[in-house]
């Protein structure tokens, strides 16, 4: 069960209306950094979590909630950036529009032509939101590191927007949000800290049923043979303590090459016995 009021989680004020930047604003609503992925990831976590493990569906629950009035923040800073121009010009949706022409030359059509002057579910360039980009495994330390990564990207997205603007009125709304996206980061570390041993993750499969040999080693990819680097990564105690990490190369082995096609699948380009069957383009390789 949701409750919502009209009242913002924090103050939004534009000073110089700004075409320009409410399509910039654009991507913290519906980007792959932005506050619907969180407000969604964090939701659809709390949803598979346990009871057994109540306080953190609570606490995702409650952020998750918090990242949807962030939603509402961006969506009333692109209303205030587009709708700073006089009535009546807003009205006059016509050839040689000024509003929709600096719209069209320097911010996102759509969000006169389909959404009346006010923020749209997606990035800043048009493209929907995109609900793959939501992670929520089942897996607590997992989705942790990926709350993690979404808060860290979130974080930097914000202080360019900071950065993309001289308005006060903005910044101070960014302000706040990267102020929250530090808390974020924190907060799911602190979740992980409390969790102990979570690595390698899942923390809950046997190791002996991998294959342990390469369970810590740097595999270098390049053709010709290298000598070991010596960094943090290629030697010492691994980070889970479990192994000692090394250095090495590709064992090799196997095909890539299919053997045969399945016949339901009609991948054959030719009939049956024509001349670009695999037996004719081996005899033709060996001759030529």
């Amino acid at each position: 069960m949701f409750y919502h009021d009209n009242e913002l989680q924090y103050e939004v004020e534009v000073e110089e209306p700004d075409p320009q930047f409410a399509k910039m604003l654009q991507e913290g609503i519906g980007g792959i950094e932005g506050e619907m992925r969180v407000a969604l990831q964090y939701m659809f976590q709390a949803f598979g979590t346990p009871k057994s493990k109540a306080k953190y569906r609570n606490m995702l629950m409650s952020t998750a909630m918090e990242e949807f009035g962030h939603i509402e923040m961006y969506a009333t800073a692109i209303s205030k950036n587009l709708e700073g121009a006089p009535q009546s010009i807003i009205d006059e949706i016509a050839d040689g529009n000024p509003l929709i022409s600096m719209m069209m030359e320097s911010g996102q059509p759509r969000q006169a032509l389909s959404a009346g002057l006010h923020g749209l579910a997606t990035d800043a360039n048009g493209v929907p939101f995109n609900g793959n980009y939501v992670i929520a495994s089942g897996n607590l330390a997992a989705d942790m590191y990926a709350n993690i990564a979404a808060e860290a990207t979130g974080r930097l997205l914000a202080t360019r927007l900071y950065e993309m603007t001289d308005d006060e009125g903005m910044k101070d709304m960014l302000a706040y949000l990267i102020a929250r996206d530090t808390m974020h980061q924190n907060q799911w570390h602190a979740v992980l800290e409390e969790l102990g041993e979570t690595l390698p993750v899942p923390a809950s499969f046997p190791q002996e049923k991998e294959h342990e040999e390469y369970s810590y080693q740097f595999m270098s990819t390049f053709r010709e043979q290298r000598e070991d680097p010596q960094e943090r990564w290629t030697q010492g105690t691994s980070i889970d303590g479990e192994g000692e990490f090394s250095y090495g190369f590709q064992p090799g082995g196997g095909t890539a090459i299919v053997e045969e096609v399945i016949e339901e699948m009609h991948n054959e380009a030719t009939k049956a016995g024509g001349a670009n069957d695999d037996e004719s383009i081996d005899d033709q390789s060996e001759s030529s």
